[in-house]
């Protein structure tokens, strides 16, 4: 379940910081009762950037498919291994 704090707390770093690395979820912060930040531990936001890049890969790779723009994956494969030395 999500956490929510008002901004007023934000002055408790430790504990807040603390909060951030005991849940995967980031943490929602209000201001005047709306919100207006979130807040997560280091590791739960490189996971997150990292989710966001693969989907965005997959994205790209099905808008290159619709195009045609596809190659023979053995062709490929043997291309990227003379290039790499493999």
């Amino acid at each position: 379940m999500p956490q929510i704090i008002p901004i007023k707390d934000l002055k408790n770093t430790s504990e807040i910081s603390e909060m951030c690395h005991r849940t995967d979820e980031p943490i929602y912060i209000t201001k005047n009762g709306y919100g207006d930040m979130v807040i997560m531990s280091m590791e739960n936001f490189e996971r997150t950037m990292d989710r966001i890049k693969m989907y965005e890969d997959i994205e790209r790779s099905e808008q290159q498919i619709q195009e045609g723009k596809v190659k023979e994956a053995k062709n490929s494969l043997s291309s990227m291994r003379k290039r790499y030395g493999l």
